[in-house]
């Protein structure tokens, strides 16, 4: 069963959404404040948290700029839920790491199904393929970690799926909306603006990927494929 942490100061929204969750099969645990999502984590490690941005003692900003900065969280995907529909907020929670924005008021419904859908994007790993490697980057799918020439660098949750995603399909081009399909697995509603914040935080985490994973204007992207590895040549011998 499934553990999702809830943190919501509005008692009548954080019912809602336990009942709606815990009606479709997960454990849920509910908190008030921003201060007590890390400590809760810490004592019972959860697989999901539906963060409201407006927390009382710490903001939902600063809380999942906590949980990226703290190893045993950094991969934990983080659905926000705010009052705040502006797009600059929406983006702000995205580059601080979040892996979807759901604005108030909203369908409980949809978020049981972004939910769902989030954590079957987790659980899609091919078994026969439990390493995926592209240049210096290694990927070891079973465990969810990427290595880079061996030092190893953390990604969210949907930083992992979209880099997956791209060296899966290399030398594809890729267009926005079919990445939103396909690694966001629904329609998503907040625009395929949420794609180029991604890809610009794996650019970021990943320098390499700034001339590998080029941007085709107007459509989307493309992971080049890597350069072969030319042996030097024999030694002549005299």
């Amino acid at each position: 069963m499934p553990r999702i942490l809830v943190a919501e100061d509005d008692p009548d929204i954080s019912g809602l959404v336990r009942h709606y969750l815990e009606k479709d099969g997960f454990d849920v645990e509910v908190t008030d404040s921003g201060r007590e999502v890390m400590p809760r984590l810490r004592e019972t490690p959860a697989d999901l948290v539906v963060l409201d941005l407006m927390l009382p003692g710490l903001d939902g900003l600063t809380v999942c700029r906590a949980l990226r900065a703290d190893r045993a969280t950094a991969a934990v995907p983080i659905i926000m839920l705010t009052a705040k529909a502006a797009e600059s907020d929406r983006i702000a929670g995205l580059e601080l790491g979040a892996d979807d924005y759901i604005t108030k008021p909203f369908s409980p419904k949809e978020l049981v199904a972004r939910v769902r859908a989030l954590l079957r994007r987790l659980e899609r790993i091919a078994p026969t393929a439990g390493h995926l490697t592209y240049g210096p980057l290694a990927i070891d799918l079973d465990r969810h970690v990427v290595t880079v020439d061996g030092q190893e660098t953390r990604l969210t949750a949907k930083e992992f799926l979209l880099l997956q995603y791209l060296m899966t399909h290399r030398g594809r081009v890729l267009s926005r909306d079919l990445l939103l399909s396909d690694v966001w697995d629904y329609s998503y509603t907040g625009g395929t603006r949420t794609v180029d914040v991604h890809v610009r935080r794996l650019r970021e985490k990943l320098p390499f990927l700034v001339d590998a994973l080029v941007t085709v204007k107007q459509f989307g992207y493309k992971l080049l494929e890597p350069a072969p590895v030319v042996a030097p040549p024999a030694a002549s011998r005299t």
